[in-house]
């Protein structure tokens, strides 16, 4: 994919790709990744939702993929994903749109909705209850795993993640810095969204907290199980068959 750019009101540089026709579909990825990673690398979930009728809009969050990653602290105050967000659909002119996100691209779009965003339809990704209402659930596994690089032991968790870091050429002093932007929901804000919203995730992935527990607070929400872990579940076919459902049905 050949990224488009545009730039934040700080100035900071953000990429973005576009994908299909039709109904507007913000696409946000997870923490470490980028769109590509996130979207298409090992399956190709962002095609299965062009094909289902969306133009599927996909930013490379700041401080990973194509957009900047500024090692200034001041560059990442509380909220800025959001933030960077809303530049998005502003600078696209979009008023009427779906959303979607995993992982920190759900909680990012969990912060949009808490500050007023009322898509169509969304889906929240590789989340669940406790990881909206706690932001920092796992901030300190992070910082670890980004501060002390070359020194986890083959196989832990945090070798996993480290491997995924050089994989996708993340740079672990920006996303340290991220870490510190991140903010977090209320229970009142999920009972206040009363649009359709599916709760995606592994059957095995408890690292964002319960997704059913997410999926029954919600209104409108549909708890839509798929196979694997948090790292492996993004990497199947059953995650786009689901997101599609819950995005049409």
């Amino acid at each position: 994919m050949t990224p488009q750019y545009f730039t934040a009101p700080d100035g900071v540089r953000l990429a973005y790709y576009e994908l299909g026709q039709g109904r507007p579909l913000l696409l946000i990825h997870g923490f470490i990744s980028d769109a590509h990673t996130n979207w298409m690398k090992f399956v190709p979930t962002a095609q299965r939702l062009a094909d289902a009728g969306y133009r599927v809009i996909m930013p490379d969050l700041r401080a990973h993929g194509a957009s900047d990653k500024p090692h200034d602290p001041a560059a990442y105050p509380k909220d800025v994903l959001a933030d960077d967000a809303f530049a998005l659909i502003a600078h696209l002119g979009l008023t009427d749109l779906d959303a979607a996100g995993y992982s920190l691209g759900a909680r990012t779009l969990a912060r949009m909705m808490a500050r007023g965003f009322r898509p169509g339809r969304a889906v929240l990704s590789g989340m669940g209850l406790e990881g909206l209402t706690t932001a920092d659930r796992r901030a300190s596994y992070f910082r670890s795993v980004l501060t002390n690089l070359g020194h986890h032991a083959k196989g832990s968790p945090e070798w996993f993640v480290e491997a995924f870091l050089k994989t996708s050429g993340g740079d672990p002093i920006a996303l340290n810095l991220l870490i510190d932007s991140f903010a977090g929901v209320t229970e009142d804000d999920l009972r206040s969204w009363d649009f359709p919203i599916g709760v995606v995730c592994g059957t095995d992935d408890q690292d964002n907290g319960h997704a059913e527990a997410l999926a029954d607070i919600l209104p409108q929400g549909r708890y839509f199980p798929i196979p694997g872990n948090h790292m492996s579940a993004v990497t199947k076919q059953e995650q786009g068959v689901a997101m599609v459902a819950a995005l049409t049905g």
